[in-house]
């Protein structure tokens, strides 16, 4: 039997904004796939992802928060609060029924909001690198004194891409903003099964991010799998391997 084609379409977002969407129908429950910071629902994960869900007839979605790959909005005027509510929306616009969601370094915190946000929805939750908090442990914590004060008093500070080179900003709001909602500080209501996959040799967000995440879930299901010779996108064959026998185990 063929699999389902894909949808795809756009989600008006308010003030003539829209996100762009790719959704393929299934049964549930839905995979739910939350993209990282500056990434795109047309990345190595999320294509492996909607590949197989295709191949077991399971429902999935994926698409571009505010700022990111097709959708409207300037990344610039992004914060976590609206990249959250970005996902939010599109669970609630184009899922039915139960959920699981697969976060992507960023997307590891989305993911928690968003878990928080519809209880009763959310069954499970898959982490690649997952990086709550980052905004603060990650980014501010790392400046310097002259790039703190830049940042406060101009607003926004350029930051170079390890990847491709290109400058992007780091702005005022974006860390306020994160500073409001930081998750690893206490206990974090979620009681369904987690998978976490971390590389070893992340240079971004240190592996040890996942176990901290693992003691603060209240989740006794939680299972940790650390990749030795993995770097941050985990997108090699065995990665995303890896990756859909973690998602096959908690849709099972």
């Amino acid at each position: 039997m063929s699999p389902a084609p894909e949808e795809t379409g756009r989600l008006p977002r308010g003030g003539g904004v829209s996100i762009a969407y790719r959704r393929r129908p299934g049964k549930g429950p839905t995979v739910v796939f939350l993209g990282g910071f500056r990434s795109d629902m047309t990345g190595t994960k999320a294509a492996a992802l909607d590949a197989h869900c295709a191949a077991r007839g399971q429902s999935f979605l994926r698409f571009d928060y505010q700022g990111h790959g097709q959708s409207d909005g300037a990344f610039e005027d992004g914060t976590i609060g609206l990249w959250a509510e970005d996902a939010v929306a599109a669970i609630d616009a184009l899922t039915t029924g139960a959920l699981v969601l697969v976060g992507s370094s960023m997307g590891g915190w989305i993911m928690l909001e968003a878990a928080l946000a519809r209880p009763d929805r959310v069954r499970a939750l898959v982490g690649i690198a997952a990086a709550p908090d980052f905004t603060e442990d990650l980014i501010w914590d790392r400046l310097d004194a002259p790039a703190r004060h830049a940042l406060e008093t101009d607003g926004r500070i350029l930051e170079t891409s390890g990847y491709d080179g290109t400058r992007f900003a780091i702005t005022r709001a974006l860390i306020e903003d994160g500073r409001r909602r930081l998750t690893l500080r206490a206990p974090i209501a979620f009681s369904g099964p987690v998978r976490l996959l971390h590389g070893q040799r992340d240079p971004d967000v240190p592996w040890e991010r996942s176990l901290r995440l693992a003691e603060r879930l209240d989740s006794a299901d939680v299972r940790c799998v650390l990749v030795k010779d993995g770097d941050h996108r985990l997108s090699r064959p065995a990665d995303l391997d890896l990756l859909v026998r973690c998602v096959d185990d908690v849709l099972a």
